[in-house]
């Protein structure tokens, strides 16, 4: 006889427990109210990290502005966990001037040591460093006509790819075309942007659709308004 699944706290590593989250949904009510029952703190993480999923992940996003955002937080999040991005999200944008590329690339060495002296953001001089970077080459990107949509979303031929996974040990850390997306990105001189952030961007703007086949938001689910 097969032993249920035992559900476990978060844990705040590389890979928090999504596959709680992106789940079906007795596996998902299972690990909510286990995270309920845990501590206020565990319940409240758990459910910043199944709002992301449930309202984001995994949407497609046309938006320009958002697509600059999810580029520099998927940099802000190599070796952390993406949970400890969405909790210091709302720092962040204050910090990195509300994602507005413009304001962003001004900053200088001045502001780069005031942002590291800043307890509640991700404080990795190199990221930091990397996030200005990047708002220069997004406006070089923008200088010559080209937008950064067009960009990434024709790399999947301006459609979502959708996958049809059964387990969370089939998703791909990358893939080929994320590979190819990635030297595109470093040619334009975007920093942080190796084959594993770029496929992390993909599946957050919803390039790719990695949701499990159980999990409601797949496409194929009956009433999925993404279907």
């Amino acid at each position: 006889m097969r032993k249920p699944a035992v559900i476990t706290p978060l844990s705040f590593g590389a890979q928090p427990h999504w596959c709680h989250i992106c789940a079906a949904p007795e596996i998902r009510a299972a690990a909510a109210r286990f995270h309920l029952n845990h501590s206020p703190r565990s319940a409240q993480r758990f459910e910043l990290y199944a709002r992301y999923h449930d309202e984001e992940w995994g949407r497609a996003c046309h938006d320009e502005r958002r697509l600059f955002e999810l580029l520099l937080l998927e940099g802000m999040q190599a070796g952390l966990s993406w949970l400890t991005v969405l909790e210091k999200r709302p720092a962040l944008a204050h910090a990195l001037c509300a994602f507005d590329a413009q304001r962003l690339a001004r900053l200088g060495e001045n502001d780069l040591e005031r942002l590291l002296a800043n307890p509640a953001i991700i404080r990795n001089r190199r990221k930091l460093t990397a996030a200005i970077d990047n708002a220069r080459a997004y406006l070089r990107l923008r200088e010559q006509g080209r937008t950064l949509h067009a960009l990434l979303w024709e790399s999947v031929g301006g459609r979502p790819l959708i996958n049809h996974w059964r387990c969370h040990e089939e998703i791909p850390a990358t893939t080929p075309l994320a590979e190819k997306l990635s030297r595109r990105l470093q040619q334009l001189g975007f920093r942080f942007v190796g084959a594993t952030i770029v496929y992390s961007l993909m599946q957050a703007a919803g390039m790719v659709n990695d949701h499990l086949l159980a999990c409601p938001h797949h496409p194929s689910q009956a009433g999925n308004q993404e279907a």
